[in-house]
């Protein structure tokens, strides 16, 4: 997330301890004017419910038209605009091609089906030889161990091809976005006023629905899993470029005078000084970036990658839960694979002693010779024993008839508790709050937003929001984006309601932590369209669905940011407490919850990202929300349309984040736990 807006513990405090009952008599003021205006404003100033639409702002066709220059007329004089971009293509698909042949489908000879294979591709056995040895000089035999297992967990469970087809994109997809977002932080880390102007842009490529830019992606590079490269380096580059300011930023000054002393230039500082320096937490982004890609692989999938993404989007298309959900398992494998490798590497990285002095090849290099021999011995031997080069169909096992079954006997079973408890919440809960939101005036919702963050922030924080609040009603989004805004909301609550307390109970004992931590590690691989299957099988399409699989796979911050929180409190604070007799309860409620709000609201504001990330994805299952405009611009491939509303998703992703960050902001200072 973007850094909050910072005040001095003086402009904080000000409001707090010398203004008396200004606060509360302000607030007083804004509700009531805002009450007026809704109860009784829509005689009078209709304008204010409905935004006129003869000043709406034509956004989306402004957008359509640029995109049409930019493909039909758009020139640098010795090539078009377009034909760069079909250049970066074929750039990107040359180095995916090798990977792809070297993975999945051998060294071929032609086109189409009557393509040859003149080379097959390294066999499954050495695959997994090659990810244990990667484990061993990371991590020891545990990371091996666990790295082979997780491969070979997809060659027993039929998964092999299409994971080294996801596995091809993101050998490609990771280097590539490792390398360019390390280059803008370094930019952004010499140049300030480049930072300046790229924050906001970062901001926006973390929070526009991916789905939004697939289109003009499709348009400029076309359809194919370079395309859907390109995409994922959208969307997993911001992290690496935040952490290598972050990173640049962290270096020792002991370090910068060093390089000084001996006279380094500028260059000379920045390559051969502090990215050294920082090697260890760049290695931390390149895990980022290996993770969000694995996230985008259902998604990049629409646009012709292929691979494990394309198995879960076919499942869902059928509802086969069973199917779908063995390719997703395959997918949390890979990425908890890719994770603990990247996490020890870059461990590695930071141990100086880890690496060997020896003057020989195979003394510097042993698991890498290790790594070769095993690659050639088994290319050898699959040619005579085929089992060795692609693992054996009937040795393959699959547990999708039982997740099938078992959904099915559920649905028989308990159909019709399922029906009533959905129809509980939904006619209760749901449509009222639904229907609550929809009647607000646009007007005072906006300068509610804009007074809310004055107090919080001040008034560019007003500004911000008020603005981007505002934009969401000019350009005709705001129904929509009330809409996603109550079901977000809603979600939001009840995975707060669950997660804080189930975060409070593993906070207080570390073996539950572990079990907790498993699950909560493990819905965050799963990748997002997992969670729609059975909640479409159980509960039908619909809001209430919606609210399910979004609750499911935005639980997780809540839980992990209330467990850091209270775990990192001052023992000797909890002893203070006891010794003037507290009860646990009062330990809790009065020290540990206090004490921890600020990482508790942050953790809110995580969930929030996840479920408006989540909100996209659940246009499939029947919502009318920002989500569905979304991915009905994707379908019928309107550019416009689909920024529009992506970028509606992004401003409330924005004001929530900024008003969150200055409340958790403030409410450190006041109490006490670092200046504001």
């Amino acid at each position: 997330m973007a850094t909050p807006y910072v005040q001095t513990t003086e402009t904080i405090g000000r409001p707090l301890h010398h203004t008396g009952f200004r606060l509360p008599i302000a607030w007083a003021i804004a509700l009531a004017a805002f009450v007026l205006l809704w109860q009784f404003g829509e005689d009078l100033v209709g304008w204010a419910f409905d935004y006129p639409k003869s000043l709406t702002i034509p956004a989306a066709r402004w957008i359509s038209d640029v995109m049409k220059w930019l493909l039909n007329d758009a020139s640098f004089g010795l090539f078009t605009f377009q034909e760069l971009t079909r250049f970066i293509a074929a750039m990107v698909d040359v180095p995916y091609r090798l990977a792809l042949s070297l993975l999945a489908t051998g060294f071929l000879s032609g086109q189409g089906s009557g393509a040859v294979q003149m080379v097959p591709p390294l066999s499954w056995v050495a695959v997994i030889a090659v990810a244990s040895l990667a484990g061993l000089y990371a991590g020891g035999r545990q990371l091996a161990i666990l790295a082979g297992a997780c491969f070979g967990f997809l060659a027993v469970f039929g998964q092999w091809n299409s994971a080294m087809v996801t596995l091809s994109s993101i050998v490609v997809a990771v280097p590539l976005g490792a390398i360019g977002g390390l280059l803008l932080g370094v930019a952004a880390h010499r140049w300030p006023r480049f930072e300046t102007v790229l924050t906001p842009v970062l901001d926006l490529m973390q929070t526009i629905p991916v789905f939004a830019y697939l289109v003009p992606i499709l348009f400029l590079f076309g359809f194919g899993p370079t395309a859907a490269i390109v995409a994922t380096l959208i969307y997993a580059m911001p992290p690496m470029t935040r952490i290598t300011v972050l990173a640049l930023r962290s270096v020792p000054s002991e370090i910068h005078d060093l390089g000084r002393m001996i006279g380094c230039t500028r260059r000379q500082m920045t390559w051969r000084v502090l990215v050294p320096s920082a090697r260890e937490s760049l290695m931390v982004g390149v895990n980022q970036v290996i993770m969000l890609s694995l996230n985008m692989v259902i998604i990049a999938s629409m646009i012709g990658a292929g691979g494990l993404g394309f198995d879960v989007l076919a499942a869902l298309r059928r509802l086969d839960i069973g199917a779908g959900l063995e390719a997703g398992l395959a997918i949390v494998a890979l990425a908890i694979a890719l994770d603990r490798l990247s996490q020890a590497f870059a461990d590695r990285a930071g141990d100086s002693s880890a690496h060997s002095r020896s003057s020989s090849f195979a003394g510097r290099h042993p698991y890498t010779l290790s790594a070769v021999v095993v690659i050639a011995v088994t290319a050898i031997v699959g040619l005579v024993v085929p089992a060795v080069q692609a693992y054996p169909e009937n040795l393959q096992i699959s547990t999708a008839p039982f997740w099938s079954d078992l959904v099915a006997w559920i649905n028989v079973n308990f159909f019709d508790a399922l029906e009533a408890a959905k129809n509980v919440v939904l006619l209760n809960i749901l449509v009222p709050l639904k229907r609550l939101l929809a009647s607000l005036p646009w007007l005072g919702v906006v300068g509610l937003l804009a007074f809310t963050g004055y107090r919080l922030g001040g008034i560019r924080l007003a500004a911000l929001v008020g603005l981007l609040a505002f934009l969401i009603a000019a350009t005709g989004q705001w129904e929509k984006a009330m809409v996603t805004v109550y079901l977000c909301g809603i979600s939001v609550v009840i995975a707060a309601c669950l997660g804080i307390p189930i975060g409070i109970a593993a906070a207080e004992s570390a073996r539950l932590w572990r079990w907790v931590q498993v699950v909560i590690d493990t819905l965050q691989t799963l990748p997002s369209f997992v969670y729609l299957m059975p909640a479409v099988m159980l509960f039908r399409v619909g809001d209430f669905t919606a609210m399910i699989a979004v609750v499911a796979f935005a639980i997780a911050p809540a839980i992990r940011y209330t467990v850091l929180g209270i775990t990192k409190i001052d023992p000797r604070l909890i002893e203070a407490g006891r010794a003037m007799g507290c009860t646990p309860w009062q330990l809790l409620v009065k020290i540990k919850l206090k004490l921890a709000l600020p990482e508790i609201m942050l953790g809110i504001n995580q969930t929030i990202m996840f479920a408006l990330s989540m909100l996209v994805i659940t246009a499939l299952v029947g919502t009318r929300d920002l989500g569905q405009e979304v991915y009905i611009a994707l379908t019928k491939a309107d550019t416009g349309r689909g920024i529009v509303a992506g970028l509606a998703v992004a401003f409330i992703a924005i004001i929530a984040d900024r008003l969150i960050s200055a409340g958790a902001a403030r409410t450190k200072a006041r109490l006490g736990l670092e200046s504001a």
